[in-house]
Order: structure tokens, then C-alpha cells, then sequence
């Protein structure tokens, strides 16, 4: 997620996305001196010759990926390599840098003593020889191995290559004047799927078209044992490729086909404009690869569960990762916020404005899932209904606003967390979400429900059709689009939204939608079909726990009644009143607390405890689970924004 430029247009035309209309002012960084640290500051000048990457990702049982850079030098003295440190699409410096391994610098036939930067630790240190006109640089990436070590990233049927794991750059350029030529060499008899340009094949190795660096690391490539690819779009210029482990789960009905182009037409028309000449959905249909959607502007990496098209209703609430995912081509990568994007892949990104760029693509990801047939206008009520409930019982707004959360991806890198719903976690996504649709309910009531927030899509992603180029903004243009829209206090409103601490979910959009959240004895199909998938049982909004399979706490709720009874996530539910753990005692016990009729107890184990111990929950309403009731005689405006155009 994120670059940024010049206001001189790229000699590269179009393909080269990482322009923008706005000057850029880079950081000063430390660089190459005596002692050790660095002061590189990239320069908006191109990098003479080109880089020859080949990466061999046959060794699919062990999962090691080995990597040779032919990497022209200019001169000879001091040079910093960089592995990339602030991918796209992950909002922190989380590149796994302790999968890179075997560095090996040759200058012809000496191998170079290279030094690790003891600052950033991202950076190596070389002298280059008198004379040396090409560095051949040898290393592997490690793919973990089970899910402990990260995320998994080959397996022996289906790989997921993300060039920027596999490669170093030379300091001191921006990354769009790096030009590569890159090289794959796969597994005997696989088909692979990307955006590059193929440029020729040789058997298994595949040799595609010299690209700019930054273009490169936002354009992945997906392969795979058995693959399946669909064109969605009437055009052809957007299809889905589909990898799976057997060919059974390739199986797609018409009608499935139909809901995911649909998908492509509702974007069309909510946009008005694209910005990209072909878009790839990169599906792993695997419970063996790790990860679930990553964000490029001109394709999608999913991963989606083995039987998503064969068990389709059962896997109902995995569906809207296709629309997040594909609204990020206009909202994070053609727009971005102007703190989001620098030229080098280690230059710090800010998320200040994430609010909009995770918060929105939230919001209209869950909208054009309906819109596009996806969900039924029944299961999206129902979706909402348990995100306004989440952070409706979540304290944390308390004490911290949704602003600060934009930090999160920096502060805890999307590590498990003992007190999610007091610490907060990113919660710019889904109460962002909420936010966003107060926003559109607020315009559709004041232009008497002639506006909505489609209008500001359309002028605010929808400018400049055919371009690529990426284009930051920042909040005073949000607040002028929007007061273009209808005229408002923008400003006062965002400002008290987003850093005001309170209590509860805002849910002023819910109401001007025409809806009340309410809570019931009884789950949604939607809050049964996304139990069943997880393997969690969800009682948050009662006794405040969530529960896997076997007993096993993976939540407790800040201030709930499991709180008040010394629950911690990691304890292990052995009994519930003196009877062998299991969800229907549990969910008995909940049910019988209803007005006060008693307590029950539970017998816990601790990870930390040697012996179990019995606690008694105290608590006195009953089952309480998350639905939308109508308001009589107000305006059904959320069915109206649910409804496909």
C-alpha cells in the first residue's frame, strides 16, 4: 500500500502507477558512514541497466524458494542493498526478513564480505571492487513450514510468490526508476497465473517483461498443480484464476460465475471508471497456504477454503473478500492517502487516513457483495447487525479513539492480542465501516435522498478513467468531495468520529437506515454459518466469551460477566456445572441465567495453572445475539443502498 511522486509525469507511460499529482517530500534516513549506520535518501533518478532476478520455487517439499540478482553496478566503493521492508498491502514493516537467508555477493569470482546495517536491519553493506561491472547475488527465501513460523507460501500443489520477498535493490533510487527483468522457474508441469507480461517460456521457466521495480512487487504469481481460469467481465480483461490441492474443488456452477462478474459490473457502475488494463483474482482454494486477501492494483492474492464452491452456502461469510479486495484497486492503490505512499520500499509509511482507505473499501466491500448477488439482501442485514454489535460492546473506545488505531499495524503487527476489546485492534476496518455508512445515510437525508456516498465514489475514484498512475489525497480533499456532494460539517464530523473517546459503536447510520440494532435469544443463518466455519462459539454479547472447539476460551470480553469470573484467553473450559464441557451444556446454562433465575459455574483451566479451578459466572440475561429490526414508518434506506444498480 503505497508510492508516491513528482508532479512531472513517468517516462514509463501508465503501467508505471507509482506517479502522482502531488510533490513528495522524502525522509532524511541514516546512511552508509564509519560508523555503520545510514543517511540514503532515495533520488528520483534512473537506475542504469536493468536487474535480472531469476527465482527457482521448484523445491515445493521443503519450501525454499533460491533466488540469483544480476545486479549492474556504476562504480566501485561503498553500496547499500535493501530487502524490502514496507511491502504494499500490509501497512508496517512486516517483510519477513528472518526468512531471507544464504546471502552470497560475488564480484566475478570474489565473494564479497558484506555487513548487516546494526540500525536498519533491513540494510547490507558491501565495497565494490575496482573494475566490477556486475554483482551476482545468490540467497533463498525459507517458507515457513506450518502456519507457527507465518504465513505458509508453497505447498506441493499450490505456491503463492511474492516477488518482493525474494529480492534486494540497490539504496538511493526510487524504486519506479529500478527496472527488472524477472525470471520464474516452476514446478514440473504447473500453470501459473499473474499481471506481468510473459515475454517467453521455456518449459518451466517462465521469463517476463522488463518492469519497474515497484510494479513488480505489486504484481505476485500465483501456480499450482490444478487450475482453473474464468473470465468475468465481457471485456476479458478480468478473470479469476482458481488453484486448488484437488480438481474437484475447481468445480464452478454458471450461477457462481454469475455472482463474481456481477461483482465486476457493480464496480463498474459505482466507480464509473477504471484503472487498470487487465485485473487478475489470484484464489488459492487451500486450508494449507496461509494469508486470506492482499490488495495489488491490478490483482487480488485470496485465499479461500477448499470447498468454497462446493459447500457455497455453508461458506457464505468468505464471500466479501472478493469485493474488499477489488475495491482496493481505486481506494488504496489508484487513490491513496498522501502519508501512505513513498518511493522506496524503506521509507516509513504513515495510516493516518486509514480510515478511508481500510474503513471505506470496508464499508463498500460489504455493498457490493450484496449489490452483486453474493449475499442476499437477508445475510448482509445480518452481517452489519454482528459488526454494529462487536463494537457496540467493546469498551475500548473508552479510553482510546478510532483515530489512534490507525497505528495498530506498526504497533502490534496483527499479533494476537490477551484484551482485543479493550486495547482495540485495527478498528478503523469495520467501525470504520459504520462510520462511513452514518456518512452516506447522512447525505442521503440532507439532498431529500437524491445523494449518496456513490456520488462520492464516482468523483473521487472515478477521475481520470484509463489512468494508473497512483493519485494521493489528503483530508481536506476528502472533506471538499464530500461537501461537494452535499454541503455539510464535514470537517466537525470526521474530527468527532474519529477522535472523540466514547462508549459503544456509532450507530446514528443504522438508525437513518432505517434499522435498530437489537439482540435476541436466538443466532442469525448468518452468525450460525460464520460459527460453524471458524469453530468458535460466539457468546460475546452475553457472558462475553468466544469458545473454540473442545472448550478452548479464545476471547473474554473486557468488563463481562466471564471477565468479572477471572477468564483469560488460552484457559480451557473442562465442565459446566460439574458436566464434561460442551457447547450445548453451555448453552443451556446461558439460557437458564435468564432474570436471574442463577448463577452457573465453570470448571477452568489456566495455561498458567497447574490445577483446574471452578468459577461462578455471574450473570442474569440471558442469550443475547445481534439482529436488525425495522424501525416502522422510517424510510428503508440500507435496503436501498444494499440494492444492485
Amino acid at each position: 500500500m503505497g508510492y508516491h511522486s513528482d508532479t512531472q509525469d513517468n517516462p514509463v507511460p501508465e503501467v508505471d502507477r507509482t506517479m502522482s499529482d502531488v510533490p513528495v517530500t522524502v525522509p532524511q534516513l541514516p546512511g552508509p558512514n564509519g560508523q555503520g549506520t545510514w543517511t540514503v535518501t532515495p533520488q528520483d533518478v534512473e537506475y542504469s541497466g536493468v536487474l535480472e532476478l531469476e527465482i527457482d520455487t521448484s523445491d515445493t517439499v521443503r519450501g525454499i524458494f533460491l533466488a540469483r540478482l544480476l545486479m549492474p553496478v556504476l562504480r566501485s566503493g561503498r553500496m547499500t542493498l535493501l530487502y524490502p521492508k514496507w511491502m504494499p498491502g500490509y501497512h508496517s514493516p512486516q517483510n519477513p526478513i528472518e526468512l531471507f537467508a544464504g546471502l552470497e555477493i560475488r564480484a566475478g569470482n570474489l565473494v564479497l564480505d558484506w555487513r548487516r546495517d546494526p540500525v536498519e536491519v533491513y540494510a547490507f553493506h558491501i565495497d565494490v571492487p575496482d573494475g566490477t561491472s556486475v554483482l551476482d547475488i545468490s540467497f533463498q527465501f525459507l517458507s515457513p513450514t506450518t502456519s507457527t513460523q507465518g504465513d505458509v507460501v508453497v505447498t506441493e500443489d499450490i505456491l503463492n510468490l511474492q516477488w518482493g520477498r525474494a529480492l534486494l535493490y540497490p539504496a538511493g533510487y526510487f524504486t519506479r526508476r529500478i527496472t527488472v527483468r524477472p525470471r520464474v522457474k516452476l514446478p514440473k508441469g504447473w500453470q501459473y497465473a499473474t499481471v506481468l507480461e510473459t515475454h517467453v517460456q521455456d518449459g518451466d521457466t517462465v521469463t517476463f517483461a522488463p518492469v519497474r521495480l515497484d510494479i513488480l512487487v505489486d504484481s505476485p504469481v500465483m501456480a499450482g498443480r490444478h487450475h482453473h481460469e474464468l473470465m468475468i467481465d465481457p471485456q476479458g480483461t478480468v478473470r479469476m484464476n482458481l488453484f486448488a490441492h484437488q480438481p474437484a474443488d475447481l468445480a464452478i456452477t454458471t450461477e457462481q460465475v454469475a455472482f463474481h462478474a456481477a461483482l465486476v459490473t457493480q464496480a463498474d457502475k459505482l466507480f464509473g471508471a477504471r484503472h487498470f488494463d487487465s485485473y487478475r483474482f489470484l484464489v488459492a482454494l487451500s486450508d494449507e497456504l496461509g494469508g486470506g486477501g492482499i490488495e495489488h492494483h491490478r490483482s487480488a492474492e485470496i485465499v479461500a477454503p477448499p470447498s468454497y464452491f462446493r459447500q457455497w452456502e455453508q461458506n457464505r461469510t468468505k464471500r466479501d473478500v472478493f469485493a474488499h479486495e477489488f475495491t482496493h484497486s481505486w481506494n488504496g492503490k489508484f487513490r491513496r492517502g498522501a502519508d501512505s505512499w513513498t518511493p522506496s520500499f524503506e521509507i516509513p509509511i504513515r495510516n493516518s487516513l486509514m480510515w478511508l482507505y481500510e474503513g471505506q473499501t470496508q464499508y463498500w466491500g460489504h455493498v457490493l457483495t450484496a449489490r452483486a448477488g453474493l449475499w442476499s439482501m437477508a445475510a448482509s442485514l445480518e452481517a452489519l447487525a454482528k459488526i454494529a454489535a462487536t463494537y457496540d460492546v467493546r469498551p475500548g473506545g473508552l479510553w482510546r479513539t478510532m483515530a489512534d488505531t490507525t497505528e495498530d499495524p506498526v504497533i502490534n503487527g496483527r499479533a494476537p492480542l490477551p484484551w482485543p476489546s479493550w486495547q482495540r485492534n485495527e478498528d478503523y476496518y469495520s467501525e470504520g465501516q459504520l462510520m462511513w455508512l452514518a456518512v452516506d445515510t447522512l447525505i442521503r437525508e440532507a439532498s431529500g435522498d437524491q445523494k449518496s456516498l456513490d456520488d462520492f465514489a464516482r468523483a473521487f475514484f472515478g477521475m481520470n478513467d484509463g489512468r494508473m498512475t497512483t493519485r494521493t489525497y489528503d483530508l481536506e480533499e476528502v472533506v471538499s468531495t464530500l461537501n461537494d456532494v452535499v454541503a455539510h460539517d464535514w470537517a466537525a464530523f470526521l474530527d468527532t468520529q474519529l477522535h472523540r473517546r466514547r462508549e459503544g459503536a456509532p450507530l446514528e447510520g443504522l438508525d437513518r437506515g432505517g434499522y435498530r440494532l437489537v439482540y435476541r435469544d436466538h443466532r442469525t443463518d448468518f452468525c450460525r454459518s460464520y460459527d460453524a466455519q471458524t469453530g468458535q462459539l460466539d457468546l460475546r454479547f452475553s457472558i462475553g466469551l468466544t469458545i473454540a472447539a473442545g472448550g478452548t476460551v479464545q476471547e473474554v470480553m473486557w468488563g463481562s460477566a466471564a471477565f468479572d469470573a477471572g477468564l483469560t484467553a488460552g484457559a480451557l473450559i473442562q465442565a459446566v456445572n460439574g458436566q464434561a464441557y460442551d457447547e450445548t451444556g453451555i448453552g443451556n446454562a446461558v439460557a437458564a441465567s435468564q432474570g436471574g433465575a442463577r448463577p452457573f459455574t465453570l470448571t477452568v483451566k489456566a495455561r498458567s495453572q497447574s490445577r483446574p479451578r471452578e468459577v461462578t459466572v455471574n450473570y442474569d440475561a440471558g442469550h443475547r445475539f445481534p439482529h436488525l429490526e425495522p424501525i416502522v414508518g422510517t424510510r428503508p434506506r440500507l435496503n436501498e443502498i444494499l440494492t444492485a444498480r
